[in-house]
């Protein structure tokens, strides 16, 4: 009977928990709802809801006109109205809840599973971001996104410390950026896929060195732990490490350590090995969908590691569509699956596949990833416009 109630407490305190992330937060601020006058949640007429504070913060001073940040409809601050199913569900949890002032936490999981800790970024902060990095040295965290300056800069806390990378046609600018890494020595490299060129910045957005007429559409970026370039060219099929003096702002050398791949994307490589992981997105034949492929290599171009949807399909209920790849600090792939809305770990090159869903709430569309030395994992959720960091809770 004893455990009964125990398993019982435990999928109340889950539910709440699952109600706090899905229902009773602003995707806009990632604050809570509450009955405050700023924290009250607010009905636009497209359906979506977010708080008071954000329909003030979006809406025009003068025309009160704004656009929903999720669906894009345009409409009125005075258009909207109290969204009284959220504001009766947080009445009927009452003491359920955690304080609102309390720092975000998950409920206890098992060893190993990662829970959301707190994001940062929102709507307006970020707008449909694509890439995501660390600087090594002080633990800052880029992103690059479709707003006016198209790199931003945060601190360890979330806030916004820096950004550049002005929306132009000028060779400095960045059109499209795809893809972004931050170097040993903290320059900013990053793939824009609008003029099909390489652009270095010093942290501080200096622009360093354009990178043009090479490549057919380079995508992903990643730092080696020699500070050497990975970068995968989607159209050409191919892998290139690029060696660049970057206080100079001169590319010494570019090889090419790979061909024949199917429009490559993601790589990422591992500090413990060097294992270059490489995401691959085939066209399925005759339907015109497309699949995707993980595959591993040695550090001398060896292929040690491969597995496709179908494989992982045979593993995991639904179909699995990796957006991004990484490394753990223990050499493990781990992908990020648009499909499920989930990370995944793949276990090691040599074992593939051994799956097992590290996060599988709370991501609405998660298209990168990387770790913290502290062994956090920041998730890039291009759908909320946010970085979502996740941390092992023992319990």
């Amino acid at each position: 009977m004893g455990a009964e109630a125990s398993g019982s407490g435990r999928a109340l305190r889950e539910l709440v928990r699952e109600a706090e992330i899905s229902l009773l937060e602003c995707k806009v601020c990632f604050e809570r709802f509450g009955h405050r006058q700023q924290r009250r949640p607010r009905n636009l007429p497209c359906g979506h809801v977010v708080c008071l504070a954000c329909v003030a913060a979006l809406a025009h001073p003068r025309t009160l006109a704004l656009e929903c940040p999720f669906c894009r409809r345009a409409c009125r601050g005075c258009d909207t109205s109290d969204c009284l199913p959220v504001l009766h569900l947080l009445e009927l949890l009452g003491s359920a809840l955690r304080p609102a002032s309390a720092a975000p936490r998950a409920a206890p999981s098992a060893p190993g599973v990662l829970t959301c800790h707190h994001a940062f970024g929102g709507w307006g902060t970020l707008v449909n971001p694509t890439g995501l990095a660390l600087c090594p040295k002080t633990g800052r965290v880029v992103v690059v996104h479709d707003g006016r300056r198209r790199v931003k800069i945060f601190d360890v806390g979330g806030g916004c410390a820096h950004q550049f990378g002005e929306k132009g046609d000028a060779a400095q600018d960045i059109r499209y950026p795809l893809d972004v890494t931050v170097t040993n020595d903290c320059h900013v490299v990053v793939t824009d896929a609008g003029d099909r060129s390489i652009k270095v910045f010093d942290f501080f957005g200096q622009i360093k060195l354009v990178i043009g007429g090479q490549f057919s559409l380079p995508w992903g970026v990643e730092t080696t732990p020699q500070n050497g370039v990975m970068v995968t060219d989607a159209e050409a099929g191919s892998l290139h490490l690029l060696e660049v003096d970057f206080p100079e702002g001169v590319l010494r050398r570019t090889e090419r350590l790979q061909t024949h791949l199917c429009y490559p994307r993601g790589v990422a490589v591992s500090w413990l090995t060097g294992a270059i992981a490489i995401l691959e997105h085939p066209l399925a034949v005759g339907t015109g969908a497309c699949s995707t492929t993980v595959k591993v290599f040695s550090a001398s171009m060896q292929l040690i590691g491969q597995v496709d949807a179908f494989g992982l399909s045979l593993f995991f209920p639904s179909k699995i569509t990796a957006s991004a790849v990484t490394f753990d600090h223990q050499g493990n792939v781990i992908v990020a699956d648009t499909s499920s809305q989930a990370v995944l770990c793949l276990g090691k090159p040599e074992e593939f596949p051994v799956l097992k869903p590290i996060i599988t709430h709370g991501l609405s569309h998660p298209v990168a990833l990387t770790f913290t030395k502290e062994n956090s994992l920041l998730v890039l959720d291009s759908a909320a416009h946010s970085v979502k960091v996740y941390k092992v809770d023992w319990g």
